[in-house]
């Protein structure tokens, strides 16, 4: 595989997490979309990963860890490091009982549209960068 068609593929799986994501929250499913937001700015940023180092990306979740490794995230604006702040814990704390059902509460159906939203944004800008 090249490093081309490896930078496609996780471009491919961050558009399919996205699409996950609005069918979940457009049912009402928000705490699951916004998981899946983060899967996908994770994937892009991956993506970002490979295409950048011609490597294979860390095992990690952790977006800002990610960004900035691959120094995406001093590039970044106030605004989307402070998303990425935002959306970070989602996929750790959404997987636990203990903190699935304290999240869930605080992701209404106005909270997920706006990571919803967001989440496009980022996505939009880092395939710029790509």
């Amino acid at each position: 595989m090249t490093n081309g068609e490896k930078v496609k593929y996780w471009i491919d799986l961050s558009d399919r997490d996205l699409d996950t994501a609005e069918y979940l929250i457009k049912g009402g499913y928000n705490l699951y979309g916004g998981f899946m937001c983060h899967q996908a700015i994770e994937k892009l940023l991956k993506g970002y990963f490979t295409k950048k180092k011609e490597d294979t990306p860390p095992f990690t979740h952790d977006l800002i860890d990610l960004a900035v490794k691959i120094e995406l995230y001093d590039l970044m604006n106030n605004e989307q490091k402070a998303f990425i702040g935002v959306l970070n814990p989602l996929n750790i704390e959404a997987r636990y009982p203990e903190h699935k059902n304290k999240i869930a509460q605080t992701m209404t159906k106005a909270t997920t549209q706006n990571i919803l939203t967001h989440t496009k944004e980022l996505l939009q800008w880092i395939k710029q960068k790509i």
